[in-house]
């Protein structure tokens, strides 16, 4: 039988991005004509968050932030490096990226022989690394891998879909290739082979607001879309996915690729600041290794928490539970301005 490693880390773009622009996104809101005049004083915020502000301000809460992070994925990336997959499965999500109004999937596996990604067409060459806006990243794929789970899941009762390809444009949506940027932040290389899981966390928002930033502008249409998957079901197919490898020949690392609450989707915070209470539940609960927990949570609170991608760790709890593995060690790095806190753990492999 295989063995499995279980790992969580952050796909965060700031990360990606350069630290001139980690608030962009809170100062984006805080500028807004659509935040009530109460919201934007920070005499009303909480106390940590006010001294977040005043850090950043000063020129010392960014780099504090990043280095924080970036410890985290040192310490995911010597956890993978000891392991040593055959190739490694990314549960993330997809915001109006590959998956547009020509089709939708709740879940889908992708068996690529391999793919090219521009991870900076977006931000050009503000990046971390200063890389040009026209990098090119290639990517090794296991089709065999990505075919033999998608049968599986399907032989399982998970209808799933199955792609050969991308469509979308720039190639890896930013959920796999940003964590697969971060996990190699040092530049030494990510020789491994990946089979990209998506699932539709974005749900009711996925069309109708383009996953995020629909909201805080104050665009797109408020007839919302069918919802994503449930907290059960992602728990479920986790379960499936840790069956369907564990009866196979390779050694698999799986991966969930994103932060938790996030700031712009927070409606009752006016998307000005992430679920932090929230999040730390779902830290404590992820740490002390509670994640039945974690099937019992709903849609409804996972959006009034801002914590859609969550989904995505949701499949990993699923897959961890299924063996009872529990965390050996794990990370919270707390932010009320930097969009969304990030989530590290690596999971007992065997």
């Amino acid at each position: 039988m295989a063995e499995i490693l279980g790992l969580g880390v952050t796909h965060s773009p700031l990360l990606v991005g350069t630290d001139e622009r980690m608030a962009g996104i809170f100062e984006r809101v805080l500028n807004s004509p659509r935040l009530p005049p109460a919201a934007r004083d920070p005499a009303g915020w909480p106390p940590q968050m006010q001294r977040e502000w005043a850090g950043h301000q000063a020129g010392q809460a960014t780099s504090a932030h990043r280095r924080r992070a970036v410890d985290g994925f040192r310490a995911v990336r010597a956890a993978l490096d000891s392991f040593n997959p055959d190739f490694i499965l990314i549960w993330g999500d997809d915001q109006y990226e590959n998956f547009r109004e020509d089709g939708v999937a709740q879940f889908c596996v992708f068996a690529l022989d391999a793919i090219e990604s521009r991870p900076f067409k977006r931000v050009g060459a503000a990046n971390a690394w200063g890389e040009p806006a026209d990098t090119v990243v290639h990517t090794k794929g296991h089709r065999a891998g990505g075919r033999h789970l998608a049968t599986s899941l399907v032989e399982q009762g998970f209808d799933v879909s199955y792609a050969y390809s991308m469509r979308h444009e720039a190639g890896l949506p930013h959920a796999f290739i940003n964590a697969m940027l971060l996990l190699d932040y040092d530049r030494r290389g990510l020789p491994w082979p990946i089979v990209p899981l998506h699932v539709n966390c974005y749900g009711s928002s996925t069309i109708s607001k383009r996953g995020a930033f629909a909201r805080i502008d104050g665009t797109g249409s408020d007839e919302p879309d069918p919802p994503g998957p449930s907290p059960a079901r992602c728990y479920a197919l986790g379960a499936a996915t840790a069956r369907a490898l564990k009866a196979s020949p390779w050694r698999v690392a799986v991966v969930a690729s994103s932060s938790w609450s996030h700031s712009f989707l927070t409606a009752k915070n006016h998307y000005l600041y992430p679920d932090l209470p929230s999040d730390r539940a779902r830290y404590e609960e992820m740490r002390d290794g509670q994640l039945d927990r974690w099937q019992a949570l709903t849609t409804a609170g996972l959006e009034d928490a801002g914590q859609q991608e969550l989904l995505n760790w949701v499949c990993l709890a699923g897959a961890m539970a299924e063996f009872s593995r529990r965390p050996v060690w794990t990370d919270l790095a707390e932010t009320y301005i930097y969009a969304a806190p990030k989530a590290f753990a690596i999971f007992e492999a065997g």
